[in-house]
């Protein structure tokens, strides 16, 4: 008994810390597939992890690093949508991410276990810094998307309304892009780069396809996620695998599951996903 308990002792604060980004990044990955951006949770996490490296071979704190390149990245956006295919500019960021870390990994001395931990997830390391930093990540980002996430779907689905009345949506949006990379950059440090990628892609995405409207989506993609979160956390804990591609593994068999699931109730609906 005692042994058990000092186990969960040791672990409770991963846990937590998992547990608050299972909530904020689903939330942040509706926003962006709303926007067609959420391939940008990609680039954001990848270029993050080539932060995080670089800062930590100049002796610079890792996720100090990280937040800047995601920073950087999410302020010259704009800029750079203007001069580059949009289509294309997310994936390029990625390419040139994942090629700039795999590069720091293999050439300079001293990261190769922050560059593993980065690609393989180990959430099991998380300290307390760690929880705290998602936790006010996730209080921080709820607090503003009540605030300014209706003027995100407002700006998404009706831009006329702006032109029409000379608002600007371009703060809602700038803030929007600055919180996205900050929540990615801190999630790769503990998730990996595709284990917090898989948390802002596939539950927004089934809640696309399953949800009956926003409200229910705002509420089921958390929800899947943390349900996703627990579930691999226990996997990965008992049989002694890194957690991103345990978590990246429940959650893509949570999206094959769950539309043959809901296309086999009696009644149902077919729906798509795309989009």
């Amino acid at each position: 008994m005692t042994g058990a308990l000092s186990q969960l002792a040791l672990f409770w604060s991963p846990a937590l810390t998992g547990a608050a980004l299972a909530l904020l990044l689903p939330l942040l990955g509706l926003y962006l597939r709303l926007r067609r951006e959420h391939w940008a949770a990609l680039a954001y996490g990848q270029l993050g992890a080539a932060g995080a490296l670089g800062a930590l071979a100049l002796g610079l704190p890792p996720l100090a690093g990280g937040l800047a390149a995601s920073f950087a990245v999410a302020g010259a956006k704009h800029r750079l949508e203007k001069r580059l295919p949009a289509a294309g500019l997310f994936p390029l960021l990625f390419i040139l991410g994942w090629s700039a870390s795999l590069l720091l990994t293999a050439n300079l001395p001293g990261v190769e276990r922050l560059g593993a931990a980065l690609f393989e997830g180990q959430l099991y390391f998380a300290g307390q810094e760690m929880l705290a930093g998602s936790a006010v990540a996730l209080i921080a980002g709820g607090l503003f998307l009540r605030r300014a996430g209706p003027l995100l779907l407002l700006a998404c689905l009706c831009p006329a309304h702006f032109q029409s009345s000379r608002l600007p949506a371009w703060p809602a949006r700038a803030a929007f892009d600055l919180l996205a990379a900050a929540a990615l950059a801190l999630a790769v440090m503990s998730l990996g780069v595709m284990g917090a990628f898989a948390l802002v892609f596939i539950p927004p995405w089934l809640a696309f396809a399953l949800a009956a409207n926003w409200r229910t989506a705002l509420v089921a993609a958390p929800v899947l996620a943390l349900c996703a979160h627990t579930l691999a956390f226990a996997l990965a804990l008992i049989h002694d695998q890194p957690f991103g591609p345990v978590l990246a593994a429940v959650l893509g068999l949570s999206a094959l599951a769950l539309p043959l699931a809901a296309a086999a109730r009696p009644g149902s609906r077919r729906k798509t996903g795309q989009g």
